[in-house]
């Protein structure tokens, strides 16, 4: 079955976010929101809204409407701003914190954002943000440029249909490259650990051997992981290799 995301489109209601000019965050992100979700679904992957129109909804319910969803990843779409009007601009996302999956896909989305004119901020670790820290899948917020910025005001509203797809792409490319939306999947479990130090030593090992290993960072273990493989019979094989290497292993749908 295909992957589901949760899109949440920042702020609503009573809360506007962010305002310049009169322009409002919470409607930009709506609108942005929408469209993603729109190319997303018709790129084979579930979607689900934290809202679809303009209601308020504070960050812990969104949180738990993803945690209850059963999601499998949680983006949040906003737009920065800064203190002095037309000082900063660019595009930045935040994550828990620098690893796993949702780092990849953060660093996925900037570089395709990157490429319509956006100058990229890179991605930070915001350990303090609810959405973020009680989400249980990855969970990435992207900063859809300054909305007190000129610059990225324009970007935004004369490649609005462009930015869309780049947020959309980030997503796929990210998902793509781990094997995950495929609609039957398979992966080798090479180790789980509470530990970071202890996971990421296994992930280089098996990097080192040309393994496609990584760490798989949504539930309460870091488990290290290698595949995903389209059938059984190609996780079976990869088990068997890495049972000869030496490794304790598990095949994982």
């Amino acid at each position: 079955m295909p992957y589901t995301i949760m899109l949440d489109a920042g702020h609503g209601g009573r809360d506007p976010g962010a305002v310049f000019n009169g322009r409002q965050e919470k409607d930009d992100t709506l609108r942005l929101t929408l469209a993603i979700g729109e190319i997303l679904q018709n790129n084979g992957v579930d979607v689900e809204y934290t809202r679809t129109t303009d209601v308020y909804t504070s960050p812990y319910e969104r949180a738990m409407k993803a945690n209850n969803a059963g999601v499998d990843f949680f983006i949040s779409i906003h737009r920065n701003s800064f203190p002095t009007d037309n000082e900063v601009f660019g595009v930045e996302s935040l994550v828990y914190d620098l690893s796993g999956i949702k780092y990849q896909m953060a660093q996925d989305i900037n570089d395709q954002l990157e490429a319509i004119g956006f100058v990229n901020l890179g991605v930070k670790a915001r350990p303090n943000l609810v959405v973020l820290r009680r989400t249980r899948m990855p969970a990435v917020l992207v900063e859809v440029g300054f909305i007190d910025s000129n610059v990225d005001n324009r970007l935004f509203d004369d490649n609005f249909d462009d930015i869309a797809q780049a947020i959309a792409s980030g997503i796929l490319d990210t998902l793509e490259s781990v094997g995950v939306i495929q609609n039957d999947y398979y992966r080798v479990q090479v180790g789980a650990f509470r530990n970071r130090r202890y996971a990421e030593r296994l992930l280089n090992e098996l990097l080192e051997q040309d393994y496609p290993a990584f760490i798989d960072d949504s539930g309460p273990y870091l488990r290290v992981q290698v595949g995903g493989f389209n059938n059984l019979n190609e996780a079976a094989e990869m088990e068997r290799r890495l049972k000869r290497a030496g490794y304790p292993t598990v095949i994982v749908r």
